[in-house]
């Protein structure tokens, strides 16, 4: 008996050590592929930005010698949601905040990492970031990170949180407890996992788990309806958010600004700058990710990896491909590996204790 438990011991080991490493290539005739993104911004947005995206795979995959039949895209109901999707192979492709792909990587594999247009401004001061003059413009270097922003709303309290950041005043721990906080899902490298970073760098170790007042929402179009209708003091978001709803902000919320964005309300209020300050900034978090499922042969395979990387590649350098990407401020795409996101996985410990 002990030597069958072995052998059966040593074939699981074998199969599972089989499943994690990916074959040569695999069937090169795929009905439908699965893409996925995160909700980031509003779903609607996302698929009518992307729905062009389809063809232009399975041209460029044509090329590599696959024949795609369809492409499906989705929008995941959260960050959460698409990392189980990938995982369980009911999606093959799935676009990444780093944080979620570090969540979920032992049952997907990175292959691309984005590039993005800097931010005319980087600084860790956050009341450098606040007022019309500081409107941030998408026009710095290519970057391979970005940084989150901590906000505080026109709120009446979060204009209290405002003006002691911009007149130079450190904010304490008892000022942000007493906030009422929007965020993301655990998994999200913006919403949630780098502020908890923050705090826990600024504020003796204390994270988002230990302040008294927390909504968690899951898109962070949510997140400035909240702000713009005071329901909540701080929200946190990538640092190129206010850029994407600046010209929501004024709108009333029957109207859409050219992005397609829903109007945020505030007809009779100032601009987004001028209205929704910066009160913390995070350190750098590495970009986006494309990944894949491990759990579909016909996928996660070196052949499907290097044609796949080769077409999104190819796409995002057309006029074409950069305006559908431009919906995630993604503005090339660069090879990568899972060891990328090591520093990922390890932020996602920390927060996670």
């Amino acid at each position: 008996m002990l030597a069958g438990c072995g052998s059966s011991s040593a074939a699981a080991s074998a199969s599972a050590a089989e499943s994690t490493s990916a074959a040569a290539e695999g069937n090169k005739t795929i009905d439908t592929l699965h893409f996925q993104f995160v909700p980031s911004r509003d779903p609607g947005e996302i698929l009518s930005g992307t729905k062009d995206l389809g063809p232009l795979v399975i041209d460029e995959m044509a090329k590599h010698g696959y024949t795609i039949g369809n492409v499906d895209i989705t929008v995941s109901d959260s960050y959460e949601a698409a990392g189980e999707a990938l995982s369980a192979g009911s999606v093959d492709v799935a676009w990444l905040p780093g944080g979620t792909y570090a969540l979920y990587s032992d049952e997907s594999d990175v292959i691309l990492t984005a590039t993005r247009a800097g931010l005319s401004n980087d600084s860790e001061n956050p009341a450098d970031w606040n007022g019309e003059a500081n409107a941030t413009q998408k026009s710095g270097p290519q970057v391979t990170y970005y940084r989150a922003l901590i906000y505080a709303t026109p709120s009446e309290y979060g204009q209290q949180l405002a003006a002691k950041v911009n007149n130079g005043e450190a904010l304490t721990w008892d000022d942000l407890n007493n906030a009422n906080w929007a965020v993301m899902n655990v998994s999200s490298s913006a919403g949630y996992i780098y502020p908890t970073l923050w705090l826990m760098k600024n504020y003796d170790g204390k994270k988002i788990t230990d302040l008294a007042n927390v909504t968690t929402l899951d898109s962070y179009a949510a997140a400035f309806q909240q702000a713009a209708a005071g329901s909540v003091d701080i929200i946190v978001c990538y640092a190129d958010g206010r850029n994407d709803y600046a010209g929501a902000w004024n709108l009333p919320t029957d109207q859409v600004d050219e992005g397609n964005h829903q109007g945020l309300g505030r007809v009779d209020g100032g601009s987004i700058w001028d209205e929704l300050n910066v009160i913390g900034v995070t350190d750098k978090i590495y970009n986006d990710t494309v990944a894949i499922t491990k759990a579909n042969p016909d996928i996660y395979n070196d052949d499907f990896k290097a044609a796949l990387q080769d077409s999104l590649i190819n796409i995002i350098g057309t006029d074409e491909g950069a305006n559908i990407f431009a919906i995630y401020s993604h503005t090339g795409y660069a090879k990568a590996t899972d060891a990328d996101y090591e520093v990922a996985r390890e932020a996602l410990k920390v927060v996670g204790e």
